[in-house]
């Protein structure tokens, strides 16, 4: 009885009362098995941030000549890439102000507005009737769309310690899914009128913009979520200063003489202690750069990809429909759902982070080298290959994204976790936003070197690629990339 006796008033004096962040962490403490809602949770949140940046990637080419802004035809990939940026610049230049937003407020504030965000602007995106209209509603989608950054450091507080990995792979499958289902739905919906004559007019609202249809499927489902996203509980400590046992259970309790670790937690300026600056925490900001290389790589990739697999044979692509597109993109998110849930947790376990990101990096070299040949072939045989090469890629960078996001939720304390993801997301967005732009660009300039005798076509473009990975794999290795010791 003694023992009941000390365990409940240590427990009354470290949680305070009306405070949303405690409220969480004593649910934690006496929580036990899987937490299948809240991961549910977190996978639809981010599924609706996620969605509108590559939905559009299928009909982007289709979209930009509709608009009547290329010249010739090898010009649609330079200009797409543009639209494809626009996005990325926009959440770079808001991604560290939506940190600093979730650290003060709460991460929840932060969550519901970006949401609408993309109920709004990618409504708007798909009734865009010019280039320029396109660039902007993807510009402002990024720019107030601040959902990324303070998703992972959500995901990190909502679960205890057991359960972290499992939180921020189900934020990396959202993602990875997102980045496939997003251009499925762009792929199967883009041209309604064209593609399904029975059911959409060419009078029709849907004919008149024929890219509005997967928009507006895409918003509907982010409207269902922002409702949702009123019931999600804070984690963010708001109270001037806080001690918080680092014994997060019943169980750890009855095994410490004494509560020898804490964590302060501040709201506000008021009472904070000082601290370095977080541009000073290199385990941060290591895997933030490391990250950043390889988020180059997969948005170049995720542009070129789409466009190669629509332009014509002649111009060394797959000659795809958009329809064809979004099958191959479908089944790669299968795949990747599946993998990111059930197997990552298991191999970043047995291997960690760090090895696991090289092992598949690495492999990632020759599965892209293998495109040269898919390119080659047809019939069956081309849609076995180039489907089992989409499914291995997405898995690989969805995983490598994974233990980077572990690593850096890892870097930091509570208190500055939403402004480190912001810094993350800021510098991310920059390298997504160059990717685009190069991807496209790169992949025009390559369709106009077809008689070249060294790498011609597409073959300059995957080469790249490569290069890029290659320097990725090297960054991962000490002395450069350090993994902060708890």
């Amino acid at each position: 009885m003694a023992g009941e006796d000390v365990k409940e008033t240590l427990l009354k004096k470290d949680y305070y009362e009306n405070c949303p962040g405690c409220e969480v962490d004593q649910y934690k403490a006496v929580q036990h098995g899987l937490p299948i809602k809240k991961l549910f949770l977190i996978w639809i949140v981010v599924l609706a941030t996620v969605l509108p940046i590559s939905s559009l990637f299928p009909f982007l080419y289709f979209m930009v000549r509709d608009f009547n802004i290329a010249k010739q035809e090898e010009d649609i990939s330079y200009y797409a890439g543009f639209v494809g940026s626009s996005y990325m610049l926009g959440r770079a230049l808001g991604s560290v102000f939506w940190g600093k937003v979730a650290d003060r407020y709460g991460r929840k504030p932060v969550i519901i507005i970006g949401t609408f965000a993309v109920v709004l602007f990618n409504a708007l995106f798909g009734l865009s009737t010019n280039y320029w209209m396109a660039i902007i509603m993807r510009f402002l989608l990024g720019c107030l769309g601040g959902v990324p950054g303070p998703i992972k450091a959500y995901a990190c507080e909502i679960f205890r310690e057991e359960h972290q990995a499992l939180g921020l792979s189900t934020v990396s499958a959202a993602w990875g899914s997102g980045l496939i289902i997003g251009p499925a739905l762009g792929g199967f919906l883009a041209q309604p009128a064209d593609n399904f004559p029975d059911l959409f007019s060419s009078q029709s609202l849907f004919g008149r913009f024929p890219y509005f249809l997967p928009c507006l499927v895409i918003s509907l489902f982010a409207l269902v979520v922002e409702i949702t996203c009123l019931w999600l509980p804070e984690t963010l400590h708001k109270h001037e200063s806080h001690k918080i046992s680092s014994v997060d259970s019943f169980e750890n309790l009855e095994s410490a003489p004494f509560l020898s670790e804490t964590t302060e937690y501040t709201h506000g300026q008021k009472g904070s202690k000082p601290e370095g600056s977080l541009f000073t925490n290199w385990p941060l900001m290591s895997s933030i750069i490391v990250y950043c290389v390889f988020s180059l790589h997969d948005m170049a990739y995720s542009e070129i990809f789409s466009l190669w697999a629509v332009s014509p044979r002649r111009l060394g692509g797959l000659s795809f429909s958009t329809e064809d597109v979004g099958e191959v993109l479908v089944i790669s998110g299968v795949a990747l759902l599946t993998f990111q849930v059930f197997l990552y947790p298991l191999l970043e376990k047995r291997l960690g982070c760090i090895m696991l990101t090289r092992i598949l990096a690495v492999l990632s070299i020759p599965l892209l080298t293998s495109y040269l040949y898919i390119a080659t072939l047809s019939g069956i045989l081309l849609s076995i290959s180039i489907n089992c090469a989409s499914a291995l890629k997405n898995i690989f960078s969805e995983f490598i994204v994974t233990g980077f996001f572990i690593l850096q939720n890892r870097a930091v304390d509570q208190h500055q976790r939403g402004a480190a993801n912001g810094i993350c997301m800021t510098l991310m967005s920059l390298s997504k936003a160059v990717g685009p732009a190069i991807g496209g660009a790169l992949l025009s300039w390559a369709q106009g070197r077809l008689e070249t005798d060294f790498l011609p076509g597409p073959q300059m473009v995957w080469f790249i690629l490569n290069v890029v990975e290659a320097i990725g794999v090297a960054m991962t290795f000490k002395p450069f990339l350090v993994e902060r010791q708890l």
